[in-house]
């Protein structure tokens, strides 16, 4: 039987106390909804037309379609050159080297510290002073800077602390076979350090998703400022936004159950171990190149 050491479990009364408050808390939260709606339908806002329009042609073809193309294109570049500067600057954050690892602590704080939206706004005007890309692609390139430095220095970091969170027993082994420090943190404490860290990746990716929104301020056209142009046009704001907040929430569920799958894919496979232990050959876990490697040794 486990238990856990953070709070006790709730005896009879407890779970009684915890059943009545969920209860008063859903009322309250049905009373705050019905609120909202006869308010929305004093305003004219539940009429038919504001909400039928947002699901017509028109509206898809030249406003929603091309907004979510946006808002997926700069989060997909995005959280490949995020997850690239993480893993560089999260190498060179361990690194035995006294000076890489001061080069890249400064770097990293430095852009964890400073606001995305800065940061495009920034990148957006330096650009653009510059002509290097075209007036057209410059908000695209200024949203990707800036989602890639602040992004892949929070990853970074992720990467050094869930490599300093592994048993000190995995890098050793690695050693013990002969391995260079650097060839087992890129080998060993990486890979291992990544599966570990997947839930909190896929929170930094939804981060991204949802950041994409502010390129709207350096006329980004993602989907919010699609959703935004089409509901001033057609006088119903409020029923784009609602539908933007929608579509924003199905693609952050859908990437959170891709990750929760690839999480226990990966976790079953690292889990399959060794399925025999006297040498004779078996399924050798090879999400682990430190057991490979000891069992691809030559006996004594």
């Amino acid at each position: 039987m486990s238990t856990s050491v953070l709070f006790d479990t709730p005896g009879p009364r407890g779970r009684k106390l915890t059943n009545i408050f969920n209860i008063v808390a859903a009322l309250l939260f049905l009373a705050f909804l019905a609120y909202v709606l006869v308010v929305m339908h004093r305003q004219g806002q539940l009429e038919a037309e504001k909400w039928t329009a947002l699901f017509t042609g028109r509206a898809w073809e030249y406003y929603f379609i091309p907004g979510i193309v946006s808002t997926l294109k700069a989060a997909m570049l995005s959280v490949i050159t995020a997850l690239v500067f993480g893993m560089v600057f999260g190498y060179m954050r361990l690194s035995t080297n006294a000076f890489v690892r001061g080069v890249a602590t400064v770097i990293v704080e430095f852009f964890r510290a400073v606001p995305v939206l800065i940061m495009m706004i920034f990148f957006w005007l330096f650009l653009g002073r510059f002509a290097i890309f075209s007036p057209q692609q410059l908000p695209f390139i200024a949203v990707v800077i800036g989602l890639t430095l602040y992004n892949g220095s929070v990853i970074a970091e992720l990467l050094r602390s869930g490599v300093k969170q592994l048993p000190r027993g995995q890098g050793e082994a690695g050693l013990a076979i002969g391995l260079t420090p650097g060839k087992v943190l890129r080998t060993i404490l990486m890979p291992q350090a990544m599966v570990t860290m997947l839930p909190s990746l896929v929170s930094q990716f939804v981060v991204i998703l949802k950041d994409t929104a502010l390129g709207y301020i350096i006329s980004y056209p993602e989907l919010l400022a699609s959703a935004r142009r089409f509901g001033s046009g057609e006088g119903n704001v409020l029923q784009t936004l609602l539908l933007a907040a929608l579509i924003f929430i199905v693609i952050n569920f859908a990437l959170t159950m891709l990750a929760q799958y690839l999480s226990k894919f990966l976790s079953s496979r690292s889990s399959s171990g060794i399925k025999h232990a006297d040498g004779i050959p078996g399924e050798v876990d090879n999400a682990n190149p430190a057991t490979a490697l000891m069992f691809k040794l030559p006996k004594a």
